[in-house]
């Protein structure tokens, strides 16, 4: 469409300039009597028609409107309204960037307008007319050529601030994968190492074989599931171009969870009320809050319970984890703050802190339609 738009605005320029240029040598000639005149039409409407291809070839039809000029000169011996077609021909050599070869044509059109002037003028009179043609085309030139820097410096600065937004983007997302890993890595390994540590430090302490052979299962179990997921991320770090797409963990992945990380002194219940589809980040993210919470149970709070609660509310998703622990909790660590930067990233909420009767509470609330990062609910 633009370039049928193009075509027309380009055939209709050059039917104005060949109109002005006809109706005016006809007034300059009182109507077109001569073989001289109808040659000298003819040259404006060779020179008129050149111009519909002045963008794909400016210097030629550059020369060829100089060349037309001094015919019509040498025709009528008078310069004339053909100049406008000159004109729009120079315009065209310096804007596409041919200075050089524009300022020849201007000087080389200087002469012949003044050889064309010399017929009608006395030797007593000053050549005002080609003085003022000169100073025309001096202006067109300068006009055109500080047009054109000063175009080509604004595209120039608008390059080097898309190619600069570019770069800052492609920093940004490199930063938010980086952090994404780290967060993935901390969940997987924190809470499947914490549940090692836990099941070996049973199995020591209480040197009972039915509990040690447990013990034994689950950190067999749980390192198992540590290199699956390790291998999983590593891989995707290894590929080159777009990397392939891993199944995440999700809802359907809780109870496995729940059930790895529960031992003989701490029950873990489940209270999972049945939600609709929920996008992939969002589901990913209820699994890895619910991790992160049952790993810092497991280090941290000393319970010996602990209820996990999952369910829908209008159009937003409640992720709830609550223990019966005694101990007091440490500073925030970098398990709370992973937990918030996932919610944040969704456009959720995240409360933390110690209940009125004990323990710990761990409170997420996300859309489920998964919101942009940065929107605060």
């Amino acid at each position: 469409m633009s370039g049928w738009r193009g075509r027309t605005t380009n055939a209709a320029l050059v039917l104005v300039v060949a109109l002005v240029a006809v109706v005016g040598l006809l007034v300059q000639s009182r109507g077109i009597d001569a073989a001289a005149e109808w040659a000298a039409l003819l040259a404006v409407l060779l020179s008129s028609g050149a111009l519909y291809v002045r963008r794909r070839h400016p210097v030629p039809v550059g020369v060829v409107a100089l060349a037309a000029v001094g015919a019509y000169g040498a025709l009528l011996h008078r310069p004339g309204p053909i100049m406008v077609v000159f004109v729009v021909a120079l315009y065209t050599v310096v804007d596409e960037g041919h200075l050089a070869v524009a300022i020849g044509l201007g000087l080389a059109s200087v002469v012949a307008f003044a050889v064309a002037d010399s017929y009608n003028r006395s030797p007593n009179t000053m050549n005002g007319a080609t003085l003022l043609h000169a100073g025309w085309l001096v202006a067109v030139i300068v006009g055109v050529t500080r047009n054109r820097r000063a175009y080509l410096a604004e595209a120039q600065a608008r390059a080097a601030v898309a190619e600069q937004r570019m770069e800052e983007e492609a920093r940004r997302r490199a930063t938010e994968e980086r952090l994404r890993i780290a967060r993935d890595l901390h969940d997987v390994l924190g809470h499947h190492l914490s549940l090692i540590n836990v099941q070996a430090s049973a199995a020591l302490h209480r040197p009972d074989p039915a509990r040690s052979e447990q013990a034994l299962t689950a950190i067999k179990q749980a390192s198992k599931e540590t290199l699956q997921e390790l291998r999983a991320t590593l891989g995707v770090l290894r590929q080159e171009g777009e990397p392939t797409v891993v199944p995440a963990p999700g809802l359907t992945r809780l109870d496995d969870l729940i059930r790895t990380a529960a031992r003989p002194e701490l029950e873990i219940r489940a209270e999972l009320t049945e939600t609709r589809s929920l996008p992939p980040e969002v589901d990913l993210a209820v699994f890895r809050i619910v991790q992160e919470a049952l790993t810092n149970v497991a280090r941290h709070a000393g319970a010996t319970g602990a209820v996990v609660r999952v369910r829908p509310d209008d159009d937003d998703v409640l992720v709830e984890v609550e223990d019966d622990g005694s101990r007091q909790p440490g500073a925030p660590g970098s398990g709370i703050r992973g937990m918030r930067e996932r919610v944040q990233a969704l456009g959720g909420s995240l409360m933390t802190g110690s209940q009125p009767d004990g323990g710990f509470r761990v409170r997420a609330r996300l859309p489920m339609r998964g919101s942009p990062a940065g929107e605060q609910r």
